[in-house]
């Protein structure tokens, strides 16, 4: 069976969500599936087009190879695609190209999912939660090639073939979401991918960058997800981290009021910690601690076994934990 037929097999398909949903208690969502159809029809055109774009399936993914593959001895299969910065609410779906840039199913309750987050793990840039669906994020990617390609016809270079094969890939893509999107290109960009998100008052600042879905009350008093301005935000944690005795008092006091009922604090300062350790012992400890108590709390213990075999390999030097066949 061809790696397109396994996406596009329902024995597969079946053998894959229960493996998902059993190891990392998360239910794929029917937008997961549609990425899945698409990547069942793509031919050899379209797939030279996913190829120039730097997109390859990896992560839960590599599961359609053999839906019951194994870690290798001593590893947890939780953290195959999992990089050092991922929060536990990522999930790994595609790779893209340089810098390491992933793109994962978000979960903040570790069971449904509702947005495709995206980074650069070896940039400086936050997470982004732009897209909804897997396709919608394939789309942007495909239109940021389209406007990059014109550049470079512009400049009398023959990408004739390219824009072909990028065509045919955008019109498997609408065959199954936003073909009700006519603009191409830098327009697609500018409409879509590219325009300033709109504060969320249903979300918390995080360093992150994600965003965390909680209530209750914060030791700064954190602004609503989008709200902050990013780079005192990002100045003051920093010197906070940097000192250990404040560090330590900010700990305990998420733990208190995680105690008293309110763990919205230790669920964002463990987030922080999680997002900002640089191999730092404590900083990688505290937020085991931190996310651990959040996470029980606030009823979410997919994502604390998560994080808890995260923290377990947060020092592999390979996200790639299968067991491959000679």
């Amino acid at each position: 069976m061809s790696e397109s037929e396994r996406y596009g097999d329902p024995a597969v398909r079946e053998s894959v969500a229960g493996r998902i949903a059993a190891e990392w208690g998360l239910e794929l969502p029917d937008s997961f599936f549609r990425f899945l159809d698409f990547l069942a029809v793509l031919g050899p055109a379209e797939e030279r087009a996913l190829r120039d774009v730097e997109l390859a399936p990896y992560g839960v993914l590599d599961l359609f190879a053999d839906p019951s593959a194994l870690p290798r001895e001593g590893l947890d299969i939780r953290v195959h695609g999992r990089y050092y910065r991922d929060p536990p609410e990522f999930l790994t779906f595609l790779h893209g190209g340089s810098d390491g840039l992933h793109y994962g199913l978000w979960s903040d309750d570790g069971r449904t999912c509702d947005a495709v987050a995206s980074y650069w793990t070896n940039d400086g840039d936050g997470i982004t939660r732009r897209h909804g669906t897997p396709l919608e994020a394939v789309r942007a990617r495909i239109e940021r090639a389209r406007r990059d390609l014109a550049d470079h016809a512009a400049d009398g270079e023959d990408v004739g073939e390219r824009l072909a094969d990028l065509g045919r890939l955008r019109t498997a893509l609408t065959g199954f979401e936003t073909g009700e999107r006519t603009e191409t290109g830098l327009a697609y960009s500018e409409a879509y991918d590219s325009r300033r998100l709109p504060v969320d008052p249903d979300r918390v600042t995080t360093l992150d960058e994600a965003g965390a879905l909680v209530s209750g009350a914060t030791a700064l008093g954190r602004p609503p997800h989008i709200g902050a301005d990013e780079y005192r935000f990002g100045t003051f944690m920093e010197e906070l981290f940097q000192d250990a005795g404040a560090l330590r008092a900010a700990r305990d006091e998420a733990l208190r009021r995680a105690a008293a009922g309110d763990p919205a604090e230790a669920l964002v300062l463990g987030r922080d910690l999680h997002w900002a350790s640089y191999g730092e012992p404590d900083r990688e400890e505290y937020a085991h601690e931190l996310l651990a108590v959040a996470y029980r709390e606030l009823g979410r213990p997919a994502l604390a076994t998560t994080a808890a075999a995260h923290h377990r390999h947060r020092g592999l030097s390979q996200v790639d934990v299968l067991r491959r066949e000679r």
